[in-house]
Formats: structure tokens, C-alpha cells, sequence
């Protein structure tokens, strides 16, 4: 097997057992293709575990084993990665009312690379670096095992480029021939995973949606970015008495409607196609919770700044416009904007509001995201639910 051999001093991220290695801290790259398996060793020839090659990438490989050397990476290690991800889904997630999770969640599961996220009988399987799609046929197969019956490939445009992935979006073998409709606390929702955004729906919000609608009853509700309409279905099913949904797709708001009709909700719904940030600034309605829910504005390390100067403007604007006493769930799924740095971009947003906010909770990302405590940056959803007086 090929080997990427560290320079001197570069072992004890390794030996902590974080997964990614960066290019600097190689000292002789492998005679290897990409999305190749390596073995990766230290400066003395001391085997340090087993990783995905890119020599294309910033990050040179991604390690999923740290075991010994005679592993064999055949069929039945990968189906076994993914049979104890799925038995940590059977411990946190109750299946008798959602059918919408987080199967792997590449670092967080130990299989970096890959996302697998379930939609009722529909795996939506998420390639984003090529060794996974080298593997992809024994990923298949191990889904089609544990129950799945139709898989969908998804690949994102960047990871094509960028990763030499050549996978595109498509069935794999069978398409339903019916809309796909799951379940997430008892509570219905059509998924675009062809055309949606992720993988067609947000599940990381499952508990936050929830919370939402525990608060929500007799309160007007605005739900910013509300794309598909996950908190405004929450808040209708807790109670509220108006709920206004906002995005600036046109294709987002309708399977927002779509989803409202299946609830049978429309009377005390609205829903608005336009920027968040003006629909905040000219709206005259005093909303007893607002959801603050947008994209991730830093997409890179460079970009922190500016997006810090979105998420402050964003939090101003939500904090000025709650009905005094009112809530606001403001979040970030910026992975380079961290919870403390998120912390203080709100209290900078609240100062100059110039009124009195309590932090109720500290909002985060479901079990069914695990964060790999070696792998920090897989904590990349951050939230606060704020009291406003």
C-alpha cells in the first residue's frame, strides 16, 4: 500500500486523532491515484492509520482508521461503519414518529467523505470527496441491506471540481414512482431531494423546529429563510395564531405552501417571496417569535469578516422587530464562525438594539450529527434562543 509519510513534529494531531491532514505537514506524498486508501506513517516509519488521498486538496487525506496495520478494507468494514452508525440512530431517534435523520455524518461517524441522510424509505447519499466515490458500490449495497429502498446520489457542483468526483445526481437503480413524504416528530413534509437544497431538507433544525413549536401557541410567528417551511409547520402544529414565512426563492416558498396544505394549515399562514433582510426592515407586524435561520454566510475562512457583519445586521434587525417579552431563535451553519464568536456578534447586534436580552438556551445541532470530539469543526451549527423585553 502507498504511503504519505509526516514530517518530523507533525504526528500529534495524528496520534489525538484528528482525521484530516494538510498538505504542509507531508513531507513525501504517495506514488498514488486520487481517492486512492493510504497508509499514513510518521517521519520514523511508525504506522499512524489509514486515510483517503486527494493530492488535489488542501486536505491531502482523510483518515478513517486509526487501527492496526492488517486491517482488511473490504465489504464488510464499510458495512460495518455504517451498521454502527445506524445502531447510535436506533438509540437517539424515535422511529415510530420520525423517519427523517442523519444516517452518517462523515467525521462525526468516522467515515469522512460521505453524508447519508434518510427520508422515509429514501437514502439521499451525498459523495464529497473521491474516495467515497471509489467505495460507493459497497455503500449501496450496505443501504440496500439495512432496508432502503431507493438510493439517491447526490454530488455538489464544487465537489466535482474540486475533488474529482465524477458522480453527478441520479437513482441508483430504482426510482419511487410517488412524491416522497416523511415524518419528523409526527409532523409530514414533502422533500425534494433531486432539486432541494442539502439533500433536499434541513434535518439538523429536528429539535430546534420542535422547541419552536413548544412556544409558539397563540404567538405570531415570523420564519426567516424559511425555505420549505420546517418551523412555520412546527409553529402552526404547536398553535400560532399567524405564521409568516419568508424566502427569496420562489421555488422554496412553494414547497413551503406545499407543505402547509398537507397539514391543512393555510388559514393562519402567509407566506412572502423576498429578501429577509428587507422584509425585516419593512415589516410592521410585532411578531412575538421570529426565527432567525439564514444559509451560511462564511463559506471559507477569508469570508468571516463580512459574514460577521451579516449576522449582526440579521440579529439588529430580528431583535428590533420582537414584541417586547418576545422570543427570537437566531442561528449560524457557518462552520467558520464558531459558538463564541457567534455569542458575541449577537451581544454586539443586542447592544446596539438597546434592550434588555436573556439567553434562554444554547442551541446546537441533534444527536444524529454527532461531533467527532477529536474533529471540532464538525460542530458547525450554533443557536440562541433569546428572550427580548
Amino acid at each position: 500500500m502507498n504511503k504519505i509519510v509526516l514530517k518530523s513534529g507533525r504526528e500529534r494531531s495524528i496520534i489525538n486523532r484528528h482525521p484530516w491532514i494538510f498538505s504542509g505537514a507531508v513531507k513525501q506524498m504517495p506514488q498514488a491515484n486520487n481517492g486512492e486508501i493510504v497508509q499514513v506513517v510518521s517521519n520514523a516509519n511508525e504506522h499512524l492509520g489509514f486515510g483517503f488521498f486527494s493530492p488535489n486538496s488542501q486536505i491531502t487525506c482523510r483518515l478513517f482508521s486509526f487501527d492496526k496495520e492488517d486491517e482488511i478494507l473490504d465489504f464488510n468494514y464499510w458495512k460495518n461503519k455504517i451498521a454502527n452508525a445506524y445502531s447510535l440512530r436506533t438509540r437517539v431517534i424515535n422511529f415510530d414518529t420520525t423517519n427523517i435523520y442523519r444516517l452518517i455524518c462523515a467525521e462525526g461517524d468516522f467515515f469522512p467523505g460521505l453524508i447519508v441522510d434518510v427520508y422515509n424509505e429514501v437514502a439521499v447519499v451525498q459523495v464529497l470527496i473521491k474516495g467515497i466515490e471509489l467505495i460507493a458500490p459497497y455503500i449501496y449495497k450496505a443501504l440496500n441491506e439495512l432496508g432502503f429502498k431507493y438510493i439517491y446520489l447526490k454530488t455538489k457542483q464544487n465537489t466535482q471540481l474540486l475533488e474529482g468526483v465524477l458522480g453527478g445526481n441520479n437513482w441508483i437503480d430504482a426510482r419511487p414512482q410517488h412524491q416522497v413524504i416523511a415524518t419528523e416528530h409526527g409532523v409530514n413534509f414533502a422533500v425534494d431531494v433531486e432539486n432541494g437544497q442539502k439533500t433536499g431538507f434541513f434535518i439538523d433544525q429536528r429539535e430546534n423546529r420542535k422547541l419552536v413549536g413548544e412556544y409558539s401557541k397563540g404567538k405570531k410567528v415570523l420564519n426567516t429563510f424559511s425555505y420549505s417551511g420546517g418551523f412555520s409547520l412546527y409553529a402552526l402544529e404547536g398553535g400560532a395564531s399567524l405564521v409568516h414565512s419568508v424566502d427569496s426563492s420562489k421555488d422554496a416558498i412553494q414547497l413551503c405552501e406545499q407543505n402547509i396544505g398537507i397539514i391543512n394549515k393555510k388559514e393562519s399562514h402567509q407566506s412572502f417571496v423576498v429578501d429577509c433582510f428587507d422584509f425585516l426592515k419593512t415589516c410592521d407586524t410585532d411578531y412575538d417569535v421570529i426565527i432567525l435561520d439564514p444559509p451560511a454566510f462564511a463559506k471559507s475562512a477569508k469570508a468571516v469578516d463580512n459574514a460577521a457583519r451579516g449576522y449582526k445586521n440579521l440579529n439588529l434587525l430580528g431583535i428590533k422587530k420582537v414584541a417586547p417579552g418576545g422570543l427570537v431563535f437566531t442561528f449560524s451553519c457557518s462552520q467558520h464562525i464558531d459558538k463564541d464568536l457567534f455569542r458575541k456578534i449577537v451581544f454586539s447586534a443586542a447592544s446596539d438594539a438597546k434592550r434588555n436580552v436573556r439567553i434562554i438556551k444554547q442551541l446546537s445541532q441533534p444527536e444524529d450529527h454527532p461531533i467527532n470530539i477529536y474533529h471540532p469543526e464538525g460542530e458547525y451549527l450554533k443557536g440562541l434562543m433569546l428572550q427580548v423585553d
